[in-house]
């Protein structure tokens, strides 16, 4: 596929003509799908799809789009073909964009992933036997993801990887379910019979009558899933330098009055162990990291192309929104199996959703609590809990009220496959956390 893609772009840019540029980016993937619902296949299915656009430049003019991909040559060539005449018709009419750059210097890159996925009638086997005697319902995908950037200077890059992700839960009855995951690289017996147990006590749990906790702040374990919400929101404009020149950063605290985090958190965009590109539309090489948050205290943005044009500062490989594609925050010194007695008496939250901001510039969020969420008691899980709204800020979740962070951390990539899997992931532990307030 990659040299499919580079004769593709080569004959694309022996049609540029003089004075313009074609930036052109390629997107495919082929994925097995596999949909279940009262542990039993319901919708088994495969997807191979291939995506090229087209970025044609005349000074400051440019004009994009994309088509689909046949996978035959002489089909594709007369597509590319009539795509590059189209944007070349639409130039004139479009006008200059005072913020438009794109890489000019010539940085080809290569990496391949390994591809180490279980065979697919294995994977599937493991999963029909965790659900036997249950209702598992969810969604099962692998497969590899391509990327590619070629543009009519000569630069040349390609991305693979290979990756599995199982959404799935265990449900009871009405509302109640326990939602989980597992998702990697290679499958891992052990790690996925871990997350079965784990999940059918919780459920088992989940079946007691239901306790009621008034109001109020109570010590917390936020799962990894969790954390990843609430972390989640931090990535709306929290990380873009373009929020941080117009003030429209939830860290505005940290950048203007020295807001700190705890010292245990750390955050970083991880391009290295994601599974998103590395490199963008517009040509710039993504670094392996960049340091987002350090020891508490901020350390860099994400800069986009347009964004390094309108301050005059040098872009990082970031896209036009500027939020992390391989989200990654470090570990503690909490063994996960020890979460709950760490806790010892409060609430065990599996899942937050419908999170929103309640005060932006305070970084104040708001949200629900979904699925599996239980009072815990000594140490124990003790009942299951009705849905909870909380209102907490970063600055006391992350910061002041941070009581520890597991050791392990989970990989989470993005599990939505709307057009095409996504190639968004984050990687987090989970936190117990001190005095987190509950309004409802």
């Amino acid at each position: 596929m990659q040299q499919y893609f580079y004769e593709l772009a080569d004959h694309i840019t022996r049609g540029i003509e003089s004075g313009e540029v074609a930036l052109i980016t390629f997107d495919a993937e082929q994925s097995e799908f596999v949909r279940f619902n009262r542990s039993a296949v319901r919708q088994p299915g495969s997807v191979a799809q291939r995506y090229l656009s087209i970025d044609l430049i005349r000074k400051q003019r440019h004009a994009r789009s994309y088509t689909a991909l046949a996978g035959d040559a002489s089909t594709d060539r007369k597509r590319a073909d009539a795509l590059l005449a189209e944007l070349r018709e639409q130039l004139p009419h479009v006008p200059e964009d005072p913020y438009l750059l794109y890489s000019t210097e010539v940085h080809s890159t290569e990496r391949l992933g390994e591809s180490r996925l279980p065979d697919r009638d294995a994977a599937l086997g493991a999963i029909l036997d965790a659900g036997k005697g249950r209702d598992l319902v969810g969604i099962y995908a692998q497969g590899g993801i391509f990327s590619g950037f070629a543009n009519s200077l000569g630069q040349r890059n390609w991305f693979s990887s290979y990756s599995f992700n199982l959404d799935w839960s265990f449900y009871l009855q009405d509302d109640k379910a326990v939602k989980t995951s597992y998702a990697g690289f290679a499958w891992d017996t052990a790690e996925f019979a871990r997350k079965v147990e784990s999940a059918a006590e919780q459920l088992s749990i989940l079946a007691r009558p239901p306790k009621t906790v008034q109001p109020g702040q109570y010590r917390v374990y936020l799962a990894p899933a969790a954390l990843a919400e609430f972390t989640a929101m931090l990535a709306w404009d929290g990380f873009g330098m373009k929020a941080h020149r117009t003030k429209s950063t939830p860290l505005l605290k940290m950048i203007e009055e020295g807001r700190r985090l705890s010292p245990a958190v750390t955050m970083r965009e991880n391009t290295r162990d994601g599974i998103a590109p590395n490199f963008q539309s517009a040509g710039f090489i993504k670094p392996d990291e960049v340091v987002l948050i350090e020891k508490g205290s901020y350390r860099d943005t994400l800069v986009s192309p347009r964004t390094a044009k309108e301050y005059g500062v040098k872009p990082n490989g970031a896209s036009g929104s500027e939020s992390p594609d391989s989200f990654d925050m470090d570990g503690g010194d909490l063994p996960l199996a020890e979460a709950a007695q760490r806790l010892d008496t409060g609430v065990y939250i599996n899942q937050l959703w419908y999170l929103n901001y309640s005060d932006r510039p305070a970084c104040r969020i708001t949200g629900m609590t979904r699925f599996a969420t239980f009072w815990v008691e000594n140490g124990r899980i003790a009942a299951p809990l009705a849905v909870m709204r909380f209102d907490e800020t970063a600055y006391r979740v992350l910061g002041e009220n941070l009581v520890s962070l597991t050791r392990e951390r989970e990989f989470m990539p993005d599990p939505h496959t709307y057009e095409a899997r996504s190639t968004s992931s984050a990687r987090l532990p989970g936190a117990v956390v001190d005095k987190f307030t509950f309004t409802l």
